[in-house]
C-alpha cells in the first residue's frame, strides 16, 4: 500500500521521483540544514573584555612591583657600584639603560629605586586612608562641635598647596624619606576625611542603622560593622587614585632635595641629578621620568576601572 501525498495538498505539483527510486514509492524530503552553533566567549573573557582598563592597569602595576621585589635578581650590578671609566654611557648590551655621571648602572638604580618609591607611597597612602577615614567616620556620625572643629582643620589643610605643606613639615622634622611619608599622609588626609564623612552623613539615618541602635548595639559596632562596609567602594577607588598622587609627590620632594638623599637610588633623586646632563645624556632623565609616568598612568587606570566595577550604575553583571 502506497501513500498518495497529493491528497494532503491538492494544489501541490507532483514531485519528481528521485533517481533510482521505485515508481510509486514516496521519497522523504531532505533534512533541514541547521545553523552552525555560534561560539560565545566565556564568562571570564566577557569580564575581562568589559574591564580592559582595570586589567591593563593592574597588569602594569603588578609588573612594576615584581621588578621592584626582584631587583637583586634582575640587576647585574650593585646600585651604588661606580665605574669612573664608563660615565654617561648610552644604552648598550652591557648597560641596558646606560650609566650616570659616576658610571653606575641605571637599570640597577631604577629597579632599586622602584622599591623606595612604591614603599614610601604605599605607607603614606595607608596612613592617610586609616586616619582620614577614622576622622570622617567619627565626625559624620557624632556631628556637633566636634564636626565643626574637625571641618575647620580640614579646610586649613586644603588651603595649603601640597608642596608648600610638605616643605613646612620637612623643615620641622628634617629632610629624609620618613618626613616625606608623613607630609604626604597629612596632605592626603583631608580627601579621605571628606569622602567618608559625606558617606556617613548620607547613611546614618537609614533603616539598618536605626535598627542597630534599636537592638542596643554599641557605637563602635555601629561605626565599624554597620557604616564602614558601605564606604569600602569609594575608599578603595580613592586609595588607588591617592597612590598615584603619592608617587608624584614623593618624586617631587626627592627632586627638591627634601626626601631621599644621594646616593640613594630613587627616581626623584635620579631626575634631580640628570637635569645637569639633559643634552649630554638625555637617556639619563628619560628613563626615570618614563617609569614615573608609567606607574602613575597605570594607577589612574586602576582607579577608573575600580570606579566602574564598584558602581552598579556603570556596569551590568
Amino acid at each position: 500500500m502506497t501513500l498518495d501525498t497529493r491528497r494532503l495538498d491538492p494544489g501541490a505539483e507532483p514531485a519528481a521521483p528521485a533517481v533510482g527510486a521505485a515508481p510509486g514509492v514516496p521519497v522523504a524530503p531532505p533534512a533541514a540544514q541547521l545553523p552552525a552553533p555560534v561560539r560565545r566567549p566565556g564568562r571570564a573573557a566577557r569580564w575581562f573584555g568589559r574591564r580592559r582598563t582595570l586589567v591593563l592597569g593592574l597588569a602594569a602595576v603588578a609588573a612594576l612591583c615584581v621588578c621592584a621585589a626582584g631587583a637583586g635578581l634582575l640587576s647585574s650590578y650593585a646600585p651604588d657600584a661606580q665605574q669612573m671609566t664608563a660615565t654617561l654611557q648610552p644604552p648598550s648590551a652591557r648597560h641596558l639603560l646606560g650609566t650616570d655621571e659616576f658610571g653606575r648602572d641605571l637599570l640597577s638604580r631604577m629597579l632599586f629605586g622602584a622599591r623606595l618609591t612604591i614603599l614610601a607611597s604605599s605607607v603614606s597612602v595607608l596612613l592617610a586612608a586609616v586616619s582620614g577615614s577614622a576622622l570622617g567616620l567619627t565626625t559624620g556620625y557624632f556631628g556637633g562641635a566636634y564636626d565643626s572643629l574637625a571641618g575647620r582643620v580640614i579646610d586649613v589643610l586644603f588651603s595649603f598647596p601640597v608642596v608648600l605643606l610638605g616643605i613646612a613639615i620637612v623643615a620641622i622634622l628634617g629632610p629624609g624619606e620618613p618626613s616625606v611619608v608623613f607630609a604626604i599622609a597629612v596632605a592626603s588626609l583631608p580627601n579621605f576625611a571628606r569622602v567618608s564623612r559625606s558617606a556617613v552623613i548620607a547613611e546614618r539615618e537609614r533603616e539598618y542603622v536605626m535598627a542597630a541602635h534599636a537592638i542596643g548595639a554599641p557605637v563602635p559596632y555601629v561605626i565599624v560593622r554597620t557604616l564602614l562596609p558601605n564606604l569600602v567602594g569609594p575608599l578603595v577607588v580613592l586609595v588607588s587614585l591617592g597612590f598615584a598622587y603619592a608617587v608624584l609627590y614623593e618624586a617631587s620632594f626627592s627632586f627638591l632635595g627634601l626626601g631621599a638623599q644621594p646616593p640613594t637610588p630613587e627616581w626623584g633623586v635620579m631626575l634631580s641629578s640628570a637635569r645637569n646632563y639633559l643634552f649630554q645624556a638625555p637617556w639619563y632623565a628619560f628613563f626615570p621620568g618614563a617609569a614615573i609616568f608609567i606607574l602613575v598612568f597605570s594607577l589612574n587606570l586602576v582607579g577608573d576601572g575600580l570606579r566602574d566595577l564598584l558602581d552598579p550604575r556603570r556596569h551590568n553583571r
